[in-house]
């Protein structure tokens, strides 16, 4: 034994208004049970600690990882773990190391030898993955696309191109208020035959979950999704 703490990986509730519904009740036994936190944002930090009703929030001892954190910051995080504190990580909203600043601390947890230990919970990209009907067993998340629209469109292609050749699919996400511009220019990119995803605001109550050929999107009225949470998918069948 290294005497070291351990570095839990904790989810978070992807839709705040649907509590904790998705979140196991071994996980909030355990949060309530930690003192050191790492986390994207104080107060979204502080609100979850609150709906696990955390037994006295003004002793958690909140560190933020974001990205505007630098290499120094970053390891200076493992501090408390190396000197025998666990700590729990948390995104803002899914599962740390996904989509997330953490991977970084994750990183460096296993360089120092320090036991990671992720824990169950929701991620609006693994649950498209299972809902897309794509293949499960050859994906890619590829995290975000250009913005300029022309680099956009030469991304989108060779994302199809490598979903054809090597039969993966591939999902991504934009910026919120991007969503309707992207949602066009797949359309205007891909081939008629190409699978286009859409995973519009997983968990909620108006949760939308749509696999459809660019051919019957172009038939069909688009869903709303400006400034609505979405991961996209694309998968070029064989």
């Amino acid at each position: 034994m290294n005497g070291h703490g351990k570095l839990y990986l904790i989810p978070v509730p992807i839709i705040e208004e649907q509590g904790l519904k998705d979140i196991p009740p071994y996980n909030i036994s355990l949060v309530n049970g930690l003192v050191k936190f790492i986390a994207e944002d104080a107060r979204n930090a502080r609100r979850f600690l609150k709906q696990c009703e955390y037994p006295d929030i003004t002793k958690a001892e909140i560190v933020l990882l974001n990205e505007h954190s630098k290499e120094a910051d970053i390891s200076g995080l493992l501090k408390d773990l190396l000197d025998g504190h666990s700590v729990g990580l948390m995104s803002d909203a899914g599962c740390p190391g996904i989509a997330d600043p953490g991977a970084d601390v994750i990183y460096k947890a296993h360089q120092k030898h320090i036991e990671v230990i992720p824990l169950t919970g929701p991620s609006s990209i693994v649950l498209s993955i299972m809902a897309s009907g794509f293949n499960g067993q050859n994906f890619a998340f590829v995290g975000y696309l250009p913005i300029d629209k022309q680099l956009k469109i030469k991304k989108i292609r060779e994302l199809e191109q490598i979903s054809g050749k090597q039969n993966q699919a591939q999902f991504f996400i934009e910026t919120p208020y991007r969503n309707e511009q992207m949602m066009e220019v797949l359309l205007e990119a891909l081939s008629p035959n190409t699978q286009v995803f859409v995973g519009i605001d997983i968990h909620s109550p108006k949760q939308l979950l749509v696999s459809k050929t660019v051919h019957e999107w172009k038939s069909s009225l688009l869903p709303y999704m400006h400034k609505v949470p979405t991961v996209f998918g694309i998968y070029k069948r064989h």
